[in-house]
């Protein structure tokens, strides 16, 4: 019989071994202030690569790349291009060679950009991503998707692993207890679906909460006379205090409780409603009602 050789394959998934590894030669101390929780399990980073479902012609966008492990996972599922946007400037450097190493045909598809998320615009990547596939850190999860979602128009879906407290809030619908700000929010550009768990286990150091995955896919915002930052002004205001009647928390937003009450009425809500009752296309029509009136 001939001889037959198994292929080598084109990646070579990180460890937990090789995390450490790699981290104990660069002197690697996790940051909690970056919110540095880096994934360890092959099987992990396979499932977010294969939930992100991505088509051949996809830029990805990754936050917060780390060692690599994801990096390497996107490479596997058939990534076009990845753009990791790395905060940190040692695991900024480290990112290439790591990537050379373990999957050397497919280097040339991942550019590592040294930039804070909070920041990043357009003009500071080399294509514009349609996707966004990331383990984003825990405390700023949330204000890294808003910024992302409106500095990137072409960011068409994403798939994010963030703390399970975080996930049920982005993927909360009008109503429900944990709803609020940043579900308003959010929904102006997406719509937030649960897309599964990951045990606090996969990850080094093993963070005190849980994970979640979200899927978001993007739509168009309200139609509105209204802007953006009107609308969000509106949500700020509402949530600020929402234990009060809409009444009661948009006087200082709207000059006073009597104008409050006329723009609400105006805008067919209730005044004696609160916060959480109302949705993105609600809050959009009430700031409409001041813009116009």
């Amino acid at each position: 019989m001939p001889d037959v050789t198994a292929a080598e394959p084109q990646v070579r998934l990180l460890s937990p071994a090789d995390v450490r590894e790699l981290a104990g030669r660069l002197g690697l101390r996790p940051s909690k202030r970056l919110g540095q929780n880096f994934v360890v399990e092959a099987g992990t980073v396979r499932k977010i690569a294969t939930l992100a479902r991505l088509r051949p012609d996809d830029v990805v966008l990754e936050v917060g790349p780390g060692l690599g492990s994801l990096t390497l996972a996107l490479l596997e599922a058939g990534a076009a291009a990845v753009i990791a946007v790395e905060i940190d400037r040692v695991l900024a450097g480290e990112l290439p060679p790591t990537i050379a190493a373990r999957a050397p045909g497919l280097a040339g598809r991942v550019v590592v950009v040294h930039a804070d998320a909070l920041r990043v615009g357009l003009p500071d990547l080399p294509a514009a991503p349609s996707v966004l596939v990331a383990n984003l850190p825990y405390n700023v999860a949330v204000p890294v998707l808003l910024h992302l979602l409106g500095a990137l128009g072409s960011l068409g879906r994403a798939l994010v692993m963030v703390q399970a407290e975080v996930a049920d809030r982005i993927c909360a619908a009008p109503g429900a207890r944990v709803y609020g700000a940043p579900s308003a929010k959010l929904a102006w550009y997406a719509d937030a679906r649960p897309a599964g768990t990951v045990p606090r286990t996969v990850f080094w150091p093993v963070p005190n909460v849980d994970s979640r995955l979200v899927a978001l896919y993007r739509h168009d915002p309200p139609a509105t006379p209204a802007g953006r930052e009107e609308v969000f002004g509106v949500i700020d205001a509402a949530f600020g205090q929402r234990r009060k009647t809409l009444r009661a928390a948009l006087a200082g937003w709207a000059g006073s409780a009597a104008e409050a009450e006329r723009l609400l009425r105006a805008a067919g809500i209730d005044p004696g409603a609160r916060g959480e009752s109302l949705g993105v296309a609600e809050f959009a029509r009430l700031a409409a009602a001041r813009t116009i009136t």
